[in-house]
């Protein structure tokens, strides 16, 4: 090799080098960028679907709009309205107001019919309102039971606008027991539907509270799960979109979402437990509810699975299923 090739030789691998040196450069500074974009969505997604709006328009339908509108629309996902009253139960039954300690109103219908065999005190999922278990609570009457149903904070006729998803709430089960348990010395039995389901789990896990019996359906396995479920009905990669909006409910809300977990707050539960799911849940698979039903200790527990329910109310999918396994946990733990 002469000179002048050897020098030539040696101007390609330094121009090589710089060339994979910007190519990394590059590479590094989209990473990042991409990195920030995704933890940028994430924070906002995070921030909406646990603060909801009072604003009107969200309750009607979308209207038309261009690719840049929905695009940003994706990126930055959607508002979500605070849930009304739209069904009211067709008993009679006296609404009753209960505060929180930071001084949130929370709001509740109470029903004690003559003779009442005990209460059932009701708990609805997230988005929802008491108006959604209208159908359970009128059920539950017919079984001879007094009933109190509860809006959550941030949701129907209880006040703010912000939820913890079942972080909190916990306190609105214990106030809700405290109010009956000081109005009937008869047996008090808890009844959740989804986050409702995981609240009651969290609040026997927080509170002394020594209910009869506790009629879980459908509780989500965690909060990452819940997200999961949500990415995976929209059709969209389920992580990092779980990891990161948990990551910052957590930060937002001031707690460790990660350890939002139905399994770590049902080693707690010893009263007796009837849990109930759809075997076609598209947002609570199986094996969760599964898991869900070995962390819990108690000796008297039982599982009943609806093989072609979905996410949805397991008595409007078979009434009489439900009343005869409903009637019969009742029964046993009112003597």
């Amino acid at each position: 090799m002469t000179e002048r090739d050897r020098r030539n030789y040696l101007m390609e691998q330094t121009k090589s080098r710089r060339s994979w040196r910007v190519f990394l450069r590059w590479t590094g500074w989209v990473l990042l960028f991409q990195f920030v974009l995704i933890n940028i969505s994430a924070s906002i997604y995070a921030y909406r679907l646990t603060h909801f709006s009072n604003d009107p328009a969200l309750r009607q339908a979308p209207r038309q709009t261009n690719i840049f509108r929905k695009t940003w629309k994706i990126f930055t996902g959607p508002e979500f309205p605070k849930s009304q009253i739209r069904v009211t139960p067709s008993f009679s039954y006296d609404t009753i107001t209960l505060q929180t300690k930071e001084g949130t109103s929370i709001d509740a219908w109470y029903s004690r019919p003559d003779s009442a065999k005990g209460t059932v005190i009701l708990f609805h999922g997230i988005s929802a309102s008491k108006s959604y278990m209208v159908r359970e609570a009128e059920a539950f009457r017919e079984m001879g039971y007094a009933v109190c149903m509860v809006d959550f904070r941030a949701h129907g006729n209880s006040g703010g606008l912000v939820t913890t998803m079942g972080r909190k709430e916990t306190e609105e089960v214990k106030l809700a027991f405290d109010f009956v348990r000081a109005n009937s010395s008869q047996p008090v039995f808890l009844w959740g539907v989804s986050m409702g389901a995981v609240v009651l789990l969290k609040a026997l896990h927080d509170f002394p509270l020594q209910p009869a019996g506790v009629i879980l359906e459908m509780p989500f396995l965690s909060l990452q799960s819940h997200l999961k479920a949500r990415a995976r009905v929209l059709g969209f990669p389920q992580q990092p979109f779980a990891f990161l909006v948990t990551g910052w409910i957590g930060m937002e809300q001031g707690f460790n979402g990660f350890r939002h977990t139905a399994t770590r707050y049902a080693a707690s539960v010893q009263c007796p437990v009837l849990l109930q799911y759809g075997a076609r849940d598209s947002y609570v698979l199986k094996e969760e509810i599964e898991e869900v039903y070995k962390a819990i200790p108690a000796a008297d527990k039982i599982k009943i699975a609806y093989p072609f329910a979905d996410h949805e109310s397991l008595l409007q999918h078979d009434p009489s299923r439900w009343q005869r396994e409903v009637s019969l946990f009742l029964e046993k733990g009112s003597h």
